[in-house]
């Protein structure tokens, strides 16, 4: 480890921090404003529009509220959300939320990726002719789509937090006027009363508990990243107000807009497939055409510059051996891999529901724990100096704290004992109780453990 204690991931001070409010506001538009958001609106329109938007808005302002809170930690310390996890987790045990962000980050990245390559696939076949992905010999075309936004992704990170800022900048001004044009030609396709009306048929309808697990999770993974980019901002504001407005704002709207496109296709098609949710299928069902692909494409890379920045956080604080840039470049292109891991082994959807899930499952305890450890144990108070001392406040047993470790495995398994629960699975879902359950455990027994130690 380096002198400052820190390693490979110092602390930004105060006078070296340049991201403005605007700055931050579009990251985490931009981090919203994309396909995933898009695709997660389709799949929960299998709730029915109501059912949809509601749990959207309640779910969306919750999991923001965690958000700005990390937000603020990233601003108060200046370090990345995976070296704090080192004073609740201790400074080996912070191995376990290192690996869970950075599988996660690398798979939000190989989500987008994917759907802005099915995006270039149908580019290509106006181009070239040649077939879309889902047609016979569509998988060429997606297989090239794949390369090539991975070469945008890598050109997207290449200057590090400089590079998403700009792109950030850039990509908020298309996300914006893309949403509006697609909002137009929805709304002159079917009516709202039609869309307002519409259920989804019975073996396939969500119900309310399964539609916010689903959105908890993609939520939820932001909360986790939170740090990364508030570090570079001085005000509090910055991180806090505008991190929690900026998400909504890319979450309600692009989301809604999924809902939306989902459920008019299915009106005007008189079918309902939540596999075609994409943002490729259904602009390409509704008629928009080559530049609806262009901007579908370009969103895909203002997303995963966010994806892709905090999973290289994460393996930085794994090892000391790798700069961020180096990292950005190593989970870049492990992103890539996994990102055709879809054409062999099953569909998008199934995948992309089981990552879901998985997601659910590890993040909310993560969260629980470090949350609570901050604003309750500590009163939002860290000793940076301590953070790779060993033998140090942080050090625990060996580099670990095993309480933290032992809430979270009994968080995970009350995740998974309550979504078999049907009151829960079938109304508010197991992902909000879980969190709550993980602070008020890890909370008492290191209250408990330090009386004892008195």
């Amino acid at each position: 480890m380096s002198k400052n204690g820190l390693g490979r991931v110092p602390a930004i001070p105060m006078n070296a921090r340049h991201m403005s409010y605007w700055d931050m506001f579009a990251t985490w538009v931009g981090a919203n404003a994309n396909n995933g958001t898009w695709y997660i609106g389709g799949v929960i329109a299998a709730c029915g529009f109501l059912t949809a938007s509601t749990t959207l808005i309640v779910t969306g302002i919750i999991s923001y509220l965690l958000l700005a809170a990390a937000s603020y930690m990233g601003y108060k310390t200046g370090l990345t959300a995976m070296t704090l996890t080192r004073a609740s987790f201790g400074l080996r045990g912070s191995l376990l939320p290192s690996v869970i962000n950075l599988i996660q980050f690398i798979g939000w990245a190989a989500v987008n990726t994917f759907i802005a390559a099915t995006s270039m696939s149908y580019l290509f076949h106006d181009l070239f002719g040649w077939p879309v992905y889902g047609k016979p010999g569509g998988t060429m075309g997606l297989a090239i789509g794949i390369i090539v936004m991975s070469i945008f992704h890598l050109l997207s990170i290449s200057l590090g937090q400089r590079s998403v800022q700009l792109i950030e900048r850039i990509g908020i001004v298309l996300v914006f006027i893309f949403v509006i044009w697609e909002s137009i030609v929805v709304f002159k396709t079917v009516s709202f009363h039609e869309i307002l009306n519409w259920q989804p048929p019975h073996n396939l309808k969500m119900t309310p508990g399964a539609a916010i697990d689903v959105l908890a999770a993609f939520n939820l993974a932001w909360v986790t990243a939170a740090s990364d980019f508030s570090r570079f901002t001085g005000v509090k504001k910055n991180a806090t107000q505008a991190s929690f407005l900026g998400a909504n704002l890319g979450l309600f709207w692009f989301a809604f807009i999924g809902v939306i496109a989902t459920i008019g296709t299915a009106i005007t098609l008189n079918h309902f497939n939540p596999n075609d949710s994409d943002p490729s299928t259904i602009a390409s069902k509704l008629g928009l055409g080559f530049l609806a692909m262009i901007v579908i494409i370009l969103t895909s890379t203002t997303a995963n510059a966010v994806n892709l920045m905090s999973a290289g956080s994460a393996l930085t604080n794994m090892t000391r051996r790798l700069s961020l840039r180096v990292s950005l470049w190593v989970v870049t292109l492990v992103a890539t891999a996994v990102t055709f891991l879809p054409i062999f082994v099953a569909s998008f959807l199934t995948i992309f529901e089981a990552f879901l899930n998985g997601i659910g499952m590890v993040l909310g305890p993560e969260i629980g724990i470090f949350l609570a450890d901050y604003f309750w144990l500590r009163h939002r108070q860290y000793d940076i100096d301590d953070f790779t001392k060993v033998h140090g406040q942080y050090w625990y047993r060996g580099g670990v704290n095993w309480i933290a470790i032992f809430v979270w495995v009994v968080s995970v398994s009350c995740y998974i004992g309550l979504k078999h629960v049907a009151i829960v699975a079938n109304t508010i879902g197991a992902t909000f109780i879980v969190i709550v359950v993980s602070m008020v455990l890890y909370g008492c027994l290191m209250k408990f453990t330090q009386k004892q130690g008195e």
